[in-house]
């Protein structure tokens, strides 16, 4: 692992947004969900493709998750992600949403 600086750090910008709508992504190589995520006002709605499906989507809508708003687009088949969902492995190969405990305004930025 190398040594990242403060500065290139900064140039992440992980973003708290509120999950508006979720859909089934079955053409996906890797079960998955598509989620539009609302980061507020100056950023808008950003969609994205999750390897998250040990959540229901009921769970999904309205939960609020931190993600990378600043990468470049990226094409998952024929859907295009426009930023990265955080989370963490559970050791059981499921994915664990990063999220604030507390409700805090969408487009918060972490630091």
């Amino acid at each position: 692992m190398s040594d990242l600086t403060y500065e290139e750090f900064q140039r992440v910008e992980i973003r708290v947004g509120t999950i508006v709508d979720v859909e089934a992504f079955p053409e996906a190589r890797r079960p998955a969900w598509k989620l539009w995520i609302d980061f507020g006002e100056e950023i808008g709605t950003r969609k994205t493709s999750a390897q998250i499906t040990n959540y229901a989507r009921e769970e999904l809508m309205g939960r609020q998750v931190a993600a990378v708003v600043n990468f470049p687009k990226k094409q998952i088949g024929k859907f295009m992600s426009e930023c990265l969902t955080l989370g963490f492995p559970n050791g059981e190969g499921e994915v664990i949403l990063i999220g604030p405990d507390k409700a805090v305004p969408n487009g918060g930025r972490l630091f």
